[in-house]
């Protein structure tokens, strides 16, 4: 027996695994292009250079990368974001605003494979570039509730956290810049990492701030306006430029959240960070209430990131949403449809009519019906027999007393009901 398998959190994709995985891409593709998003591509394989200004050195590590004939330093892309703000970077001017792009590929992870997580995975991605207010931070929230939505879900939260107000937090509670990203590293795996080994973090990494952890924790259980409020005014912190008029703009957001109708998902989380360091205002998470699985998407704004790649300022904010996790919850849930091979005529002829019935397949086709038959001869009970295996609506009798009549036979394998239609009536009579 062949020992030979796929590489280490990589998979194969036989028919019955495809259709499952077109139909994720099928709903993502409609919900986007309601919303009037566009799609676009990029290759599969980048510079390192564009990945490493985009996360750090430090990324190298989860990368399959290597050097190419070339001498390129390049790497499997392990996410969209970066060639996408590279793509509005180098046609910016040109492109009408705001920019409503989506995207549906797979990426590259070089990292241990676990539930939720592989090497290889499929991901839908979508951004706005050229908006900076609110609005389009909702506009990227609502495509992700609907698409929840449109797959059956309705027992998920949008947790919603804002990285701009918790650097306006850490500044006024005495953190130095150069320390904000780490100490945000350490929040982003409080939940998973627990309170004594994120203390600890905190500590080292700001000695001079006293009581900070404890701040911290106290400002992530923030869960409402007015406690945030409150909570910048016992601590005289309101007066701050940009504290008040932040927490003004998050109300802004949740308003425009409640008017159009998924208030009830959301709740402001500000354990939510999102680790990678490009973030610079909103960010969020989306997740099964029962927070037993990995996220189902997460996203933000990241108005930066086109500057640090070397293009101008573009404010920019986006989300995505990974196959892994989504197709599992869906499994658990049993939301996932019967999703069978899909045939719609199955043509059953002898061999003198064989060229006949090939032809009738072709003009079948040619309208738009999927057409099948058996391609070697063998009897008409074996030949029905396959038909109902195809999985067919209707099976199509072509022998030769039917062709000299000009008609065909037709049997519905669903009824059990049969007609006889004459040939050039045979589409409408299908296609009804």
């Amino acid at each position: 027996m062949c020992a030979y398998q796929p590489l280490l959190g990589f998979r194969d994709f036989y028919p019955d695994d495809q259709r499952v995985l077109n139909y994720l891409f099928d709903i993502v593709r409609k919900t986007a292009l309601s919303f009037g998003f566009e799609e676009y591509s990029s290759p599969v394989l980048e510079p390192i250079e564009l990945l490493t200004a985009k996360s750090g050195s430090e990324i190298v590590d989860q990368l399959f990368h290597f050097v190419d004939k070339g001498g390129r330093h390049i790497a499997l892309r392990p996410e969209m974001t970066p060639a996408v703000a590279r793509m509005v970077g180098q046609r910016v001017n040109a492109l009408k605003k705001p920019i409503k792009w989506f995207n549906v590929a797979e990426n590259f992870r070089y990292e241990r494979p676990q539930k939720g997580r592989l090497r290889a995975f499929f991901q839908f991605n979508v951004d706005i570039f050229g908006e900076s207010g609110y609005q389009a931070d909702a506009e990227i929230i609502l495509l992700a509730a609907m698409i929840m939505q449109n797959f059956g879900l309705r027992d998920f939260v949008i947790r919603l956290s804002d990285r701009h107000l918790w650097t306006l937090f850490l500044s006024a509670s005495g953190v130095k810049e150069s320390d904000m990203a780490e100490v945000l590293c350490v929040v982003d795996k409080m939940e998973r990492n627990g309170g004594e080994k994120a203390m600890a973090a905190v500590n080292k990494a700001c000695p001079y701030a006293i009581s900070l952890f404890d701040a911290i924790v106290e400002f992530m259980g923030m869960n409402s306006i007015e406690a945030l409020r409150k909570f910048f005014e016992m601590r005289k912190l309101l007066p701050l430029a940009g504290i008040a008029e932040r927490i003004d703009d998050l109300s802004r957001l949740l308003e425009a959240l409640n008017e159009v109708g998924i208030a009830e998902y959301v709740a402001i989380d500000f354990g939510v960070v999102r680790g990678l360091a490009y973030y610079t205002g909103f960010v969020f998470e989306f997740f099964d209430r029962s927070l037993t699985s990995r996220a189902l998407a997460g996203g933000g704004r990241y108005d930066s990131l086109a500057e640090k790649l070397g293009y101008g300022s573009i404010p920019a904010v986006g989300l995505a949403i990974g196959d892994v996790t989504l197709c599992d919850l869906l499994r658990e849930k049993k939301l996932l449809p019967k999703l069978g091979k899909i045939t719609d005529c199955f043509i059953v002829f002898d061999e003198i009519s064989r060229n006949h019935g090939l032809k009738l397949a072709n003009e079948l086709r040619r309208c738009g019906l999927s057409v099948e038959y058996a391609l070697r001869d063998i009897p008409f009970g074996k030949q029905l027999k396959l038909a109902s295996q195809s999985g067919a609506k209707f099976a199509l009798l072509c022998g030769e007393n039917e062709r000299a009549a000009g008609v065909v036979k037709v049997k519905n394998l669903l009824s059990g009901s049969e007609a006889v239609v004459k040939e050039a009536q045979l589409r409408e009579f299908l296609m009804l």
